[in-house]
């Protein structure tokens, strides 16, 4: 069969998505390969579709064992022999895995990095006819990069034992730092390198300031996406389950799932939300990394994550299947200081200062008031010229955007007059003139800058406060008093102005921005998509699986659209080959001519 045949055949499609037939042609001629490709933009179909075009089977490293779960269930519902060995699995499902492996009944086999350090494993690989080796999440490689896992570092063996094997390492987010580690640590020889674009149009990106908890603000994203599948992130494991309960209290599916969780229970909020009968997660970042489940609407974070490349996965985590997703970030200097400290306790070393500057370089993006999708894209060293009003910046009119100069000045000169010793609450104090027994004590009643920010209430001179320290005007000591930066001093001289959302500095909350609807978004038959779905969901139960894994929401909203009435319609629809007809066509045939 033809790649085309086996594309339409296997996995639904008519065409390759960019990149795609680049990198399958790559591993089909022997080539060593590294595939840097966004999230939802199919890097499994480069190393699936290939291997059943070659004898011999292919081995999937896999860092997490529920992402090999899943995609061993897709594909064996997509008519393809796969398995996995992992210690989910009994001894004696182990056993059949691997006597199925010397008959040469599978195609794909999915192991963890730390199975192959195991030399017996090793060894009875050797005694197999193995195409090509693929390393999923090759990022994982890097001791630069934000998943740095040691057993991945020992994959370099691969090379060693298995030399003439090629290699295809693929990953969703790489500097170029990073990319050079991976290539050098797996020794890849020559590879072929492919790397698509980091700009996702069907992702709209917001951050915002957080407002108290955050919580008002999380509700209008929520209220927004009724009845889809979303994961909410938190910092810590008593945050994801008060505010599971608290969504729960508002009429919310949630549930939180985080690493103190009995396995039991983790898996059954995991299987529950796979399955649509939990919308929300409350996680901490231990989930999401395996996640292949492609109907997820929306993504939010209740504060900074931990670099930018975890916040490009993790807000990837949304949108898969090619539609319209939203993602929420929400955060406060408070959030800045916190993995200052972080990083302030660990011993000096390049790589500390290399944290220094991949938590500045975060703090720019969700501070910054450019746009998102290009700040995203410089960050991994691409330029991007346009990104289609689908990030918040993008979207508020210059209208909208305040010049607080003059408050600015004030505050910079408050700092400056009282030492540089002081924090933010006793220099605002200090401008809204208090009577505090401290700046009585020090006799600060005396300066010039003393009640003279009686216009502005507390809460705007903390906006005021912030907008300086996101914009490197101010940093704090040690004792989180305020100090001036060159730029500060710049400022305060009148030569540089600042200019801040309009809505940062108004007292009540803002009203929330509509998603902008994509080009995919077209005008389906709402009730008839909702039947589609209560349908794909008895069909999955009563096959174990998944919903999306028997058609995606894209498959359902075209079915919804074009209402094919035989076999050769729906075949033309996205997402459905001959074998996923076969098994669960006839149902929905039925339903639509209902």
């Amino acid at each position: 069969m033809t790649k085309i045949e086996i594309l339409k055949q296997h996995f639904g499609h008519e065409t390759f998505r960019p990149f795609q037939e680049e990198a399958v042609d790559a591993i089909l001629g022997g080539r060593d390969l590294l595939m840097i490709l966004p999230t939802g933009g199919g890097k499994s179909l480069c190393y699936q579709l290939p291997t059943l075009m070659m004898p011999g089977v292919t081995v999937v490293v896999s860092p997490l064992l529920a992402l090999m779960h899943d995609q061993v269930t897709a594909l064996r519902d997509q008519g393809i022999a796969a398995a996995m060995l992992g210690s989910m699995q009994s001894m004696a499902e182990q056993r059949v895995t691997l006597d199925r492996l010397r008959r040469g009944e599978l195609k794909l086999l999915y192991v963890a990095p730390e199975r192959l350090a195991n030399d017996f494993f090793s060894r009875m690989l050797e005694t197999l006819p193995i195409n090509f080796f693929v390393i999923d999440e090759a990022h994982c490689v890097s001791e630069w990069g934000h998943e740095f896992r040691q057993d991945y570092r020992r994959l370099s063996m691969l090379r060693e034992r298995f030399g003439r094997i090629p290699i295809a390492a693929f990953t969703a987010t790489a500097t170029a730092e990073v990319e050079r580690d991976i290539a050098e640590q797996l020794r890849l020889r020559d590879p072929v390198r492919v790397r698509g674009s980091l700009y996702r149009k069907n992702l709209t990106v917001t951050a915002r300031h957080r407002l108290g908890d955050g919580r008002g603000q999380l509700l209008e994203l929520l209220a927004a996406h009724r009845g889809e599948s979303g994961i909410i992130y938190t910092l810590s494991r008593k945050q994801t389950e008060s505010l599971a309960e608290f969504l729960r209290g508002k009429g919310h599916k949630a549930a939180a799932f985080h690493a103190g969780l009995e396995a039991h229970e983790k898996r059954r909020v995991y299987e529950a939300f796979l399955a649509d009968e939990i919308e929300t997660v409350v996680a901490t970042v231990a989930f999401g990394m395996g996640i292949d489940k492609s109907n997820i609407r929306y993504v939010a974070h209740m504060s900074l994550p931990k670099s930018v490349e975890n916040y490009y996965q993790e807000i990837g985590r949304a949108g898969r299947d090619g539609l319209e997703a939203e993602t929420l970030l929400l955060f406060g200097a408070q959030d800045l200081l916190m993995q200052r400290r972080f990083i302030d306790d660990l011993p000096e070393s390049a790589y500390k200062d290399h944290a220094y500057d991949k938590l500045q370089a975060l703090w720019r993006l969700c501070a910054g008031e450019l746009c998102r999708h290009k700040a995203l894209a410089a960050y991994f060293g691409e330029v991007l010229d346009e990104c289609g009003n689908r990030c918040d910046n993008c979207l508020i009119p210059s209208s909208e955007q305040l010049e607080i100069t003059e408050a600015a000045r004030k505050f910079l000169s408050a700092a400056w007059r009282s030492g540089q010793r002081f924090g933010t609450g006793y220099l605002i104090d200090l401008l809204r003139g208090s009577r505090d027994r401290r700046i009585l004590a020090n006799g600060h009643e005396t300066l010039s800058v003393y009640g003279i920010g009686k216009d502005l209430d507390k809460k705007q001179w903390g906006v005021v406060a912030d907008r300086l320290l996101e914009l490197g005007a101010t940093t704090l000591n040690e004792h989180k008093g305020v100090l001036l930066t060159s730029r500060g001093a710049e400022i305060l001289k009148g030569h540089e102005a600042v200019v801040i959302r309009r809505e940062r500095m108004e007292t009540k909350t803002p009203s929330r921005r509509p998603l902008v609807e994509s080009d995919s978004h077209e005008d389906f038959d709402r009730e008839l998509f909702e039947r589609l779905r209560v349908l794909r969901k008895e069909i999955a139960k009563e096959h174990g699986l998944p919903p999306y894994v028997v058609f995606s929401d894209k498959t359902l909203r075209e079915l919804a659209l074009h209402r094919p009435t035989n076999r050769e319609e729906m075949l033309a629809i996205h997402g459905i080959g001959e074998v996923k007809f076969e098994r669960y066509g006839e149902a929905f045939l039925a339903l639509l001519k209902e």
